[in-house]
């Protein structure tokens, strides 16, 4: 089945292109697991379940940008939780092995450790569970690490991008206290996720004085701590070049402090570079979209909150799976159009990043979920 031809013109306008997704695609069995056409397989589903957040964070939702009076989706608009499994469990009969919860914000989604019972129950072709894991802010995980715990979430990875008050209170733009992230990790543990990643986006002039102080803090706690470089996601953070902090110097500083050596990625297609710790104190990770793009087996894709399929973090275009589910198409129709989607995606925007590619209109991370 072909799929709509995109006009480049047509990427620069105001807001990213929605597609329909493709109909009357031939029947694709549970266990047949596509490939692009880069030959990277479908592997990692991200599920924003909403597009909300509590924090402003200023590489990601800035505040002069998304104030009080922006509109989110309408409830209407937004995934039911039933509509979300069923989306997931198309995913994982086409090959998808981990499911992230990402949001914008997750726990700000009432409810939420109903939607990862039900997801925890989705089991792979092989018979196998799938990894079924979390990102969040930490906001809200001291009252909900022990319900997603007990619903069946796997793993969490908590944003904190710096243990200074004050840099990590302008960073989330809202002047949220570090020391309630810091009590929600505590609790995580405490309900039994382990280990817990903790990610930490880099951002010249701003946190990189922080990297020190983060590593030798999750050495003590036991985490597996990954620093992000600063990306050109979305359209409204004002990235620049000269912001990032590029791995090399991240590396460098880390091990002039503790000294690593590299490790061999966990799996294809992982995404941060590992490095463990000389003295056989657990590891480090860094994600370097950047400077050292891992394009070449990328395996992600990610469903918005209001059921949009993005192939890639700096889509400008997605195709409305939600139109498929609410048009009554069954499941045999859904996993046919991921499939024909995912056979002709070609995407390594960071690959060929370029002053050609700087006003493209991309979709923004909290509205497609990182």
């Amino acid at each position: 089945m072909e799929l709509p031809v995109l006009d480049p013109a047509a990427l620069t306008a105001s807001q990213p292109t929605i597609l329909p997704a493709p109909r009357r695609a031939l029947p694709v069995a549970s266990g047949v697991r596509p490939s692009d056409t880069l030959g990277r397989p479908l592997r990692d589903l991200r599920i924003s379940v909403t597009d909300r957040c509590n924090f402003r964070c200023t590489y990601c939702m800035p505040a002069e940008v998304f104030g009080r009076d922006f509109a989110f989706l309408p409830r209407a608009q937004v995934l039911t939780f039933e509509e979300i499994d069923r989306l997931a469990r198309a995913f994982v009969a086409l090959g998808a092995e981990k499911l992230r919860i990402t949001g914008g914000e997750p726990l700000v989604r009432r409810d939420l450790p109903a939607l990862i019972a039900l997801l925890a129950r989705i089991r792979r072709p092989d018979g196998g569970s799938v990894d079924l894991t979390m990102t969040t802010n930490g906001s809200g995980l001291r009252a909900l690490a022990r319900p997603l715990r007990d619903a069946g979430l796997a793993r969490l990875t908590v944003s904190l991008d710096s243990l200074d008050p004050d840099v990590f209170a302008a960073m989330n733009g809202v002047d949220f206290p570090v020391a309630r992230v810091l009590k929600g990790i505590a609790a995580a543990r405490d309900a039994g996720f382990a280990p817990i990643k903790v990610n930490t986006v880099l951002k010249r002039g701003v946190n990189e004085d922080s990297i020190v102080p983060l590593v030798d803090w999750a050495r003590e706690e036991g985490l597996i701590l990954r620093f992000i470089e600063f990306m050109d996601v979305g359209h409204s953070n004002g990235w620049r070049l000269d912001d990032v902090v590029p791995a090399g110097e991240i590396v460098d500083r880390i091990n002039a402090v503790h000294p690593i050596e590299p490790l061999e990625p966990a799996y294809s297609g992982e995404v941060a570079e590992r490095w463990g710790y000389l003295d056989g104190r657990g590891e480090v990770g860094v994600i370097t979209s950047v400077t050292r793009p891992f394009c070449g087996d990328c395996t992600r894709a990610r469903i918005s909150a209001n059921g949009v399929l993005y192939t890639c973090l700096f889509s400008v275009a997605g195709h409305d799976l939600r139109g498929l589910l609410r048009d009554g198409a069954p499941d045999d129709e859904v996993r046919a159009s991921i499939a024909a989607i995912w056979g002709v995606r070609d995407d390594r925007y960071s690959e060929v990043r370029s002053d050609a590619t700087a006003d493209l209109r991309r979709v923004e991370m909290f509205a497609m979920g990182g």
